[in-house]
């Protein structure tokens, strides 16, 4: 039995949603190109098991495409920015500077706000 009441159900498309997730994009803009509310994915994403996974799934995989181009440039353009970077964000690396003042040492971590 349909409810009277209300807007009638949004039909999304699993696998275009996965699509759109790989993509990274945000609940507005899988909204708009549903054309429903930011909220109406919101709630879907909390109450439905298939959509939730669509989206974690889609996510994990444009995750796992960025992560391979930037391998790629790596390797392949012999990029030791990339490298440090990865390392970085990877390994948990980080820059690391000791300064001795008045024979005190200071210890300074850098922190790249771009990385």
């Amino acid at each position: 039995m349909t409810n009277p009441v209300g807007r009638p159900r949004i039909e999304i498309d699993v696998e275009e949603l996965k699509r759109l997730c790989r993509l990274n994009c945000t609940m507005e803009e899988i909204a708009a190109f549903f054309g429903c509310d930011k909220k109406t994915i919101e709630r879907r994403y909390a109450d439905e098991v298939d959509f939730q996974q669509a989206i974690d799934q889609g996510r994990g995989l444009g995750k796992l495409s960025v992560r391979r181009k930037q391998m790629q440039i790596m390797d392949e353009q012999n990029s030791a920015t990339m490298a440090i970077w990865l390392g970085k964000q990877l390994l948990g690396q980080r820059d690391h500077q000791d300064i001795t003042t008045d024979n005190n040492p200071i210890s300074i971590n850098i922190i790249n706000p771009n990385g």
